[in-house]
């Protein structure tokens, strides 16, 4: 038996921000960034809540890796004056944030029925995080995957206007982020038939349109294409979890300070080789559900190994279009610090939450070995 679970409300679409003005409650607490205050995004939210009447305090001590600290600090603001509704408005970094005050929040309580309403409004298309239960918080350099519902937001306002600015290099990182998502929900031993159908549009429409928008970022059609697939990549993965690109990303990214699509792009199509386990054949389930999406972006998969192959390849292709390297070398990770982590990047990867529900479970020796193919 399986279950498929959305609890969050997503109302996209250009404008889709004027849903606020229905919104009931007295108080809200917004998390943002400095970067969000400068753009208006902050001071357009706080306008349309005023005009219904909601009184509105705002936590912008936010910076790229949200730690313990960080949110301690937030919990603290919040606490002087408890919301109806908890806003986070941002990228992956504040929307985390956002969830680890309101994780904290609810271990304090002994009722958790009656906490905040949280509303996301994603200011970047990759993290998902809108309407995921997860969050990554960063403790002693090391990335913590948090999983509990109590974190899953309740509605998601996913409006291509709060993304038309978003840097080229931005897009690039987080839409990688957001092709993993689907990648790894498509291949985790968790996936359905319901995961799969989102899983397999996201990928459909990251490959179609996240080069046009790296190069255009004023396309508003593409953009909101990749915001949306970004969206329906967090309901897969939320559903059916992910895998290994994930776990050594936060490992490598969390020791060397990487940013995370960054990290993502490198491992991901050494992790896919890993689990189709092309060396042997490629004859395992993972490596026919790769093929089949070779098949769903229009390359020739006329046997399992082909497909792979092809898939790989494309992933190789998307990267270099998007200026990513393909090494961990090329951004300058110093080659003697990395070989002595080697085993602290497995350890860390298997105790990660999104390693169970890997296609192939790694042991130590598989994970120090892709950790030195990234290199």
């Amino acid at each position: 038996m399986q279950n498929f679970k959305l609890k969050t409300d997503v109302i996209f679409g250009s404008g889709s921000i004027e849903c606020l003005r229905k919104l009931d409650g007295k108080q809200a607490f917004i998390v943002a960034d400095e970067m969000m205050q400068t753009l208006g995004f902050v001071d357009r939210i706080t306008n349309v809540l005023s005009g219904s009447g909601i009184c509105c305090d705002v936590f912008t001590d936010v910076s790229p890796d949200p730690d313990i600290k960080m949110v301690t600090r937030g919990l603290e603001k919040m606490a002087s004056n408890l919301p109806d509704v908890i806003l986070a408005v941002g990228g992956g970094s504040v929307i985390d944030t956002a969830k680890g005050i309101l994780y904290t929040y609810a271990k304090m309580q002994k009722d958790v029925t009656d906490l905040p309403k949280l509303i996301t409004i994603p200011t970047t298309s990759g993290t998902g995080s809108e309407v995921t239960a997860f969050s990554v918080i960063t403790v002693n350099d090391e990335k913590l995957c948090l999983v509990d519902e109590v974190m899953t937001p309740d509605v998601a306002i996913v409006d291509p206007e709060f993304v038309k600015s978003v840097p080229a290099s931005v897009t690039a990182e987080t839409g990688l982020d957001a092709l993993s998502h689907a990648i790894e929900a498509y291949v985790s031993t968790d996936a359905s038939d319901f995961t799969d159908a989102l899983a397999e549009k996201a990928i459909k429409l990251l490959f179609d349109h996240l080069v046009t928008i790296y190069r255009d970022g004023s396309n508003m059609e593409a953009r909101e294409k990749v915001h949306n697939a970004s969206c329906m990549a967090g309901i897969a993965f939320t559903n059916a979890s992910l895998g290994i690109t994930h776990s050594m990303a936060h490992a490598i990214g969390g020791l060397f300070h990487l940013p995370h699509g960054r990290a993502i792009g490198i491992m991901l199509p050494h992790v896919i080789t890993y689990n189709a386990e092309l060396t042997k054949g490629g004859q395992t389930s993972a490596a026919e559900k790769y093929a089949q999406l070779a098949r769903l972006i229009g390359l020739p998969a006329s046997n399992i190994q082909e497909g792979c192959q092809h898939f790989i390849r494309a992933i190789q292709v998307l990267l270099s279009e998007l200026s990513v390297r393909l090494a961990f070398r090329e951004y300058h990770v110093d080659k003697e610090l990395y070989q002595k982590k080697l085993s602290t990047i497995a350890t860390l990867a298997l105790a990660d939450n999104c390693t169970p529900t890997n296609p192939r479970q790694p042991k130590e020796a598989d994970l120090v070995e892709l950790a030195k193919k990234a290199y």
